[in-house]
């Protein structure tokens, strides 16, 4: 069986999009060190040119500036961010030019920009290099937001970004990187119609994952089905904007429970608009349990290696919920 991993996905993608679309290119800081972006950009610069793969000078301002003009002009480009908590530096050009561009011009003109953010936490790193604020961008109009978990969506929704006609960022998260699975074919999806990945069917409780929390959810449904018996309808979100929940809304209907667990803050978080909008459409009757969610605690990351292991989100919180749930 041939296997890829999570990291090998996304640069697949960018050797399909390299060859295939010459009107893609790659712009950031430190592009060409696997220091700054990992495995996931391996020796492109090399095989690609440096015209078409830009290391450029830390001006997180300029850079995402250049790109979102480039894309107005009719490229496709990508800017890289390797670290999200810098891409504020460049909310502006992401959120007041790219999201509202072809808004603004009636839909004769779009900004078909791609923003990768990269996630990196733990490692005794700090409160100012541990975010994910995810949920931020999710809430703006004229934004899609990107979240893949597998190492198959890592490299089809990277795809699927840049060929969108709309900006789009697309936040991946480095503890995934290692992740393996088998290897599947590329696959050309249209991002407008992605909707929540079921990866596991239950009739107990319906568990929601976002990118690397997908992974501990995962983990933890499984070993609850093998230990108790416990089957959970588990989903990986996958996009974050446009939020489209109607298969999670079809499972909350059968399960009567929800979970949703996100590696986030909760207060105007994505777990809290999940829940808010199943509640919404679901009939309240059907309910066995109040949906319960997960999130970080409100408090930015520790930088104390201990005080790490008590902030993120661990296997056992989950297994612990489901089972306050479903018993």
């Amino acid at each position: 069986m041939k296997t890829t991993t999570y990291a090998a996905g996304i640069l697949e993608a960018y050797e399909y999009l390299l060859t295939n679309h010459k009107d893609f290119f790659i712009i950031g800081q430190g592009l060409w060190s696997p220091w700054y972006v990992g495995a996931t950009m391996t020796d492109l610069d090399k095989k690609f040119g440096k015209d078409r793969v830009i290391d450029c000078p830390v001006s997180e301002l300029a850079t995402t500036g250049a790109t979102v003009g480039a894309a107005i002009c009719g490229y496709r480009p990508m800017i890289v961010h390797p670290r999200v908590d810098f891409m504020l530096l460049a909310v502006d050009q992401i959120v007041t030019q790219a999201a509202k561009w072809r808004h603004m011009f009636g839909g004769n003109s779009t900004a078909p920009a791609t923003f990768r953010a990269i996630i990196n936490r733990g490692g005794e790193q700090g409160a100012q290099h541990s975010q994910s604020l995810h949920s931020w961008f999710a809430h703006i109009p004229g934004l899609k937001v990107v979240m893949p978990y597998t190492a198959r969506d890592a490299r089809n929704l990277m795809i699927s970004s840049v060929l969108s006609n709309d900006p789009v960022v697309f936040l991946d998260d480095r503890w995934l990187y290692e992740k393996e699975e088998e290897y599947t074919e590329i696959e050309i999806i249209d991002l407008n119609d992605v909707l929540p990945q079921k990866l596991r069917e239950g009739d107990d409780i319906t568990v929601v994952g976002v990118s690397y929390t997908s992974l501990l959810c995962e983990k933890a449904c499984e070993y609850l089905e093998t230990t108790q018996g416990i089957k959970s309808d588990f989903f990986d979100l996958r996009v974050l904007n446009p939020l489209k929940l109607e298969n999670i809304i079809q499972s909350v209907n059968k399960t009567g429970r929800l979970l949703v667990v996100d590696g986030d803050w909760s207060s105007c978080g994505i777990a809290s608009e999940i829940i808010a909008s199943i509640i919404e459409k679901v009939n309240l009757s059907v309910l066995k349990n109040s949906p319960k969610r997960i999130t970080l605690p409100d408090a930015p990351a520790p930088t104390s290696k201990a005080l790490e292991q008590l902030y993120y989100i661990k296997e056992e919180q989950i297994i612990e919920k489901i089972i306050e749930l479903v018993k």
